[in-house]
């Protein structure tokens, strides 16, 4: 489960986008913690986190790393592991207050590098995809930036957010219709590719 944040612009026949996390997705991030704090994967990690979140009463000093456009989520998850394990057992604090706090922290983190890449580009759109973008309080933290910045937000609900082979096949029709094709033999799998590094060949120079 990740999120991608587009902010709206073209650069050459590249989207602009803000980088992805230096070390592990935001998703990745949530699916551990949940499993850490013993929530259920039904419906899903990141989803009870989010619905555990709106009961949390107390906000705990999580770590904050941003770096220009940079973001780190492994240091947190450690962080909040080390929590969970010291404070959850003796009653200092609930699980609703820990998703409380991680949920609000790493989205904070979220919003501040899409405001950045806002300004850098010039630009008031921004779209919001991937499985954590069915957040809903994430698409509201971002919503508040966005308007304060008059611009718009486009957030996408559970059809269209979660990973799904529709979002690959339609890359691949894109591809194909535009004459980028790759040899069975030469394909292969980039767990790191970012968004930015997409040719979007379906747009003219």
């Amino acid at each position: 489960m990740h999120v991608v944040l587009l902010v709206l612009k073209y650069s050459v026949n590249n989207i602009v986008a803000p980088p992805p996390s230096i070390d592990i997705a935001i998703g990745n991030c949530l699916d551990r913690f949940a499993r850490v704090i013993g929530l259920s994967n039904d419906p899903s990690p990141g989803y009870n986190i989010e619905q555990e979140a709106k009961k949390g009463k107390k906000f705990l000093d999580v770590p904050y790393t941003v770096k220009g456009m940079d973001v780190s989520f492994s240091g947190i998850l450690t962080y909040m592991e080390q929590e969970a394990k010291t404070k959850l057992k003796d009653g200092q604090v609930t699980r609703a207050d820990l998703c409380f706090s991680l949920q609000e922290t790493i989205f904070a983190m979220l919003v501040e590098i899409t405001e950045r890449a806002m300004a850098h580009c010039g630009n008031t759109q921004v779209l919001i995809v991937g499985g954590v973008g069915c957040n809903r309080r994430l698409q509201e933290m971002m919503a508040d930036m966005v308007q304060a910045r008059g611009g718009t937000l486009c957030a996408m609900d559970h059809r269209y957010c979660i990973d799904n082979g529709a979002m690959i096949a339609q890359a691949g029709i894109l591809a194909l219709q535009f004459g980028v094709t790759t040899d069975l033999k030469d394909t292969q799998c980039t767990q790191r590719f970012r968004t930015d590094q997409v040719t979007t060949v379906w747009r003219k120079s």
